[in-house]
C-alpha cells in the first residue's frame, strides 16, 4: 500500500471543493477510505486549512471539516528536527520544507501536490493527484 503525503493544497481542492481540482482530489480521498492507500498531512496542514477556510466559512463548518478530514488521514508531527531539517534546506517555501521533511522523516513513499516545482529538491517522487490517479489506473 503507497504511503503519501497530501500537500494543503490538495486537501484545500477538496474542503473547499475548488472547481478544476475537486474530482481528482475526491478520487484520492476516496481511496483512503476503501483503505487502497495511506494518507498522510502534516499537522500545520490542520492549522493551515483552518485559518484559510475560516476566510470563507464559519468556524463551525471548519472544524466539522477537519474532524472528518481526520478519520480519512494519519497526522504527522512538526517537531523540532523537522523544524531544523526545514529551516536548512535547499526549499524557497518554509511550508514546503516542513511538509517535505515531514514525509521524509515518516518514511512516506511520495508527496501528492499540485505545485510539483515546489518540490524539485525532493528525494521522494512527486505526482499531482491526477498524475498518481493515472499512473494506477484509476
Amino acid at each position: 500500500m503507497d504511503r503519501l503525503l497530501v500537500d494543503t493544497n490538495i486537501v484545500i481542492d477538496l474542503l473547499a471543493r475548488r472547481e478544476d481540482f475537486y474530482v481528482e482530489a475526491q478520487e484520492l480521498f476516496t481511496l483512503a477510505d476503501r483503505g487502497e492507500v495511506e494518507l498522510s498531512v502534516s499537522a500545520l496542514t490542520f492549522a493551515n486549512i483552518y485559518y484559510i477556510l475560516c476566510k470563507h466559512h464559519a468556524s463551525e463548518h471548519v472544524r466539522k471539516a477537519l474532524n472528518k478530514l481526520k478519520i480519512l488521514v494519519k497526522t504527522l508531527p512538526v517537531d523540532d528536527k523537522i523544524i531544523e531539517l526545514a529551516l536548512h534546506s535547499d526549499f524557497k517555501d518554509f511550508e514546503d520544507a516542513i511538509q517535505y521533511h515531514s514525509a521524509l522523516q515518516n518514511h512516506l513513499d511520495m508527496i501528492i501536490t499540485r505545485n510539483k516545482k515546489d518540490f524539485k529538491h525532493s528525494r521522494l517522487p512527486v505526482f499531482t493527484a491526477r498524475e498518481y490517479l493515472n499512473a494506477h489506473n484509476l
